[in-house]
């Protein structure tokens, strides 16, 4: 991979940038001529390269950690005057953060080498105490391993994940590299799970459970997302430790490489599927942050449903999740794009609203410039949209943001799984048409899709270009895929 070192500096917008029937969006930052500057309050054209990699809410002020390692306050973010848009610098010094939470009146921001507390013990709005939370795992030079989080679960834990490093300078035979953990009670790194790649979004959904992305490369056929729990293995072999390693558990066996997917996971009990694949240039290719949408439909009629950034194809997705057998499984649909850099982080105001953060980091995204900052808020206008899909005995049932027109029902769908292998990446695999008949429902708000042979540990692809709203709209997204891990009983 190609890596392009570019310096800009930071226009400020507050205009209005792009928008449909449904979403607006105002950009506040953007790339621009290169500069440099660090002064303490930054104005625009300053030339900090405020390249988003974390964020959390302090009150009405957004905290933004950038891979430069600085932690900036924004005062007034949601305000339409840019003159009322104020930046000052909190913290600086740090080694690439990648995460960013608030915990009490402090900041816990996760770097290379640990997770540390920022605090502004004397009130001025300066950090003035970085404190050691958190580590107790490897740490080297290699340019892929990187730390993520903190992201706090249901019960109060605390998880960060570790990137594997990658090329001839990793050893991810030690260190914890490729799994995931939560901070023990000492401040200790406490190993709970691995087989991860680029584990570098980390999201709990309304039940509190933690879900994290990754992404597609060795061993990882196409970008998942999944459910990270303790004493699972996720598939990636790079992160299995040396023998003589003390570690909370080990698989019972490795899984056999060049097999269909469901092959490899029914050889080993700790091997556990992702809840969603995000197929490979259909939803994207680098998955990266989770967001829970929980705004009591100020942003849409998606509120349970989770966001995941996106960084290659600079846009947001959704995912629908449901558990059947107790296990998680659900759809992926397509949802913003178009944003002028590689989406990182996602966090929602108290109002609301979606604040989108963006740095391409080096690498290449289908956005033209290197960082940003976007706001993304709900007109009211609902989109028409599946916002839903469930599996069923005989098939699925797919819902509506509106009543469907029946006579513009249209539905294709196909099903396809991975190969487990030690490749970058890989091809969809025994891909088939199923045969499928639909019923709607009274309301014409959803409708029963039956398909014969249905099959576990398959993606299920469904086309509905065509598909028209009662009232002649046609939908926002002509496609969606749901992970059939298990067959329902009914």
């Amino acid at each position: 991979m190609k890596i392009f070192l570019l310096s800009f500096s930071l226009v400020l917008l507050c205009s209005f940038v792009k928008s449909d029937d449904s979403y607006k969006r105002f950009e506040i930052l953007t790339a621009s001529a290169p500069t440099h500057s660090r002064a303490k309050e930054w104005k625009p054209g300053d030339g900090v390269t405020l390249e988003v990699s974390g964020m959390a809410w302090l009150g009405d002020s957004l905290a933004v950690a950038n891979r430069k390692g600085e932690v900036w306050l924004i005062d007034n973010p949601l305000s339409p005057d840019r003159e009322k848009i104020k930046f000052r610098l909190f913290a600086s010094g740090l080694h690439e953060p990648l995460g960013l939470l608030r915990d009490g009146p402090d900041l816990l921001v996760t770097q290379r080498a640990e997770v540390t507390r920022l605090q502004d013990r004397d009130k001025d709005g300066v950090a003035d105490a970085y404190l050691t939370e958190c580590d107790g795992w490897n740490v080297s030079g290699n340019y892929h391993a990187y730390a993520y989080g903190p992201e706090r679960d249901g019960a109060g834990n605390l998880w960060v994940t570790l990137n594997l490093g990658m090329g001839k300078l990793a050893n991810n035979k030690i260190g914890w590299r490729g799994w995931g953990g939560i901070i023990g009670e000492n401040g200790e790194f406490v190993p709970k799970a691995f087989g991860m790649r680029s584990p570098s979004g980390l999201g709990a959904n309304r039940e509190g459970d933690m879900f994290f992305s990754d992404q597609q490369g060795t061993w990882i056929p196409a970008t998942p997302v999944y459910h990270l729990r303790p004493g699972v293995f996720y598939g990636n072999q790079e992160s299995i430790p040396a023998k003589e390693s003390v570690v909370p558990f080990t698989l019972t066996k490795v899984p056999g490489a060049n097999q269909l997917y469901g092959d490899a996971l029914a050889e080993t009990p700790e091997f556990v599927p992702p809840a969603v694949w995000l197929p490979y240039n259909k939803m994207g290719r680098s998955a990266t942050d989770i967001e829970l949408i929980d705004q009591d439909g100020k942003f849409g009629p998606f509120d349970g449903q989770l966001l995941v950034g996106e960084f290659t194809n600079s846009s947001v997705n959704r995912v629908y999740l449901e558990k059947i057998n107790g296990q998680y499984q659900g759809a992926c649909f397509p949802f913003l794009s178009g944003f002028p850099a590689a989406v990182v982080r996602l966090s929602f105001s108290p109002d609301g609203t979606l604040f989108v953060g963006m740095t391409n980091r080096g690498w290449s995204s289908l956005g033209n410039r290197s960082y940003g900052l976007e706001r993304v808020t709900f007109s009211g206008a609902a989109p028409f949209a599946v916002t839903e899909i469930r599996a069923k005995k005989e098939g699925f049932e797919l819902l509506f943001s509106k009543p469907v027109d029946p006579d513009d029902f249209s539905v294709t769908v196909k099903s396809f799984t991975y190969e487990y292998s030690s490749r970058y990446g890989g091809d969809e695999m025994d891909t088939k048409s199923h045969q499928s008949s639909f019923a709607i429902s009274g309301d014409r708000k959803s409708a029963m899709v039956k398909v014969e042979g249905l099959r576990e540990n398959y993606v299920f692809e469904f086309s509905t270009e065509g598909m028209k709203s009662g009232n002649g709209e046609s939908l926002n997204h002509n496609g969606a895929w749901y992970t059939l891990n298990q067959i329902p009983s009914e």
